[in-house]
């Protein structure tokens, strides 16, 4: 998730910037937390951040102020859901290449489908957060099985619970998985199985590079 962030997305890409965003929020917290007992460590790491615009040190900056902002409702669920999915994937497929696979996630219409809507909004993608996390290089999230699935088609299946705002809200949700190997080529870039050519990158990495090139 990280490497395809900051390595394939343009250096621009809201995608990347928030990337590094969440990056800089985390060893900030991660420094100020063992700074009382790792002090001379702490000071030094705080002086080394490159965006860091005082000089003050971590002592006299104050104490850890993460923003309100990170706890946006459903967010951590959507993210477990899809987590516990992509296991149930990764072990259907023990030990292979996830990235030579597509997924077929398969939700009834409920709270657990609107979370992953959450993380992609469209049917299918390549390129979305939920796909992301399920590390395959294609992800389509649908409401019910697609009427051309063979009869002998492996299909993974599981729940998960959903619980939010203390518990108020709960609701046990099921999914199936369906993987199969997918028909693309292997983009030289970014290394998913979305292109048409091997030797051509992918529609996401072309429109990358173009990009790149109109700007310098």
């Amino acid at each position: 998730l990280l490497s395809c962030r900051l390595y394939c997305e343009e250096a621009k890409d809201p995608k990347r910037r928030s990337c590094q965003t969440v990056l800089a929020e985390a060893l900030d917290i991660v420094v100020r937390s063992f700074a009382p007992i790792l002090p001379h460590l702490a000071e030094e790491v705080f002086q080394y951040i490159p965006y860091k615009k005082d000089s003050e040190g971590v002592f006299r900056t104050g104490w850890i102020n993460a923003s309100s902002a990170w706890k946006k409702p459903g967010i951590e669920e959507a993210i477990e859901g899809a987590c516990a999915m992509r296991d149930s994937f990764l072990g259907s497929i023990s030990g292979k290449n996830a990235l030579e696979y597509e997924v077929i996630i398969v939700i009834e219409p409920g709270l657990l489908f609107e979370l992953m809507e959450a993380l992609q909004a469209e049917e299918t993608s390549s390129v979305s957060q939920l796909n992301e996390i399920m590390m395959a290089s294609q992800t389509t999230l649908l409401s019910e099985l697609p009427k051309e699935t063979p009869s002998d088609a492996n299909i993974i299946k599981g729940t998960f619970l959903i619980n939010l705002e203390g518990g108020d809200i709960c609701e046990q949700s099921s999914y199936k998985i369906i993987a199969r190997p997918i028909a693309k080529a292997k983009c030289p870039r970014c290394r998913r199985y979305t292109a048409e050519s091997s030797s051509t990158p992918c529609p996401r990495c072309l429109q990358v590079l173009a990009a790149g090139k109109g700007s310098t």
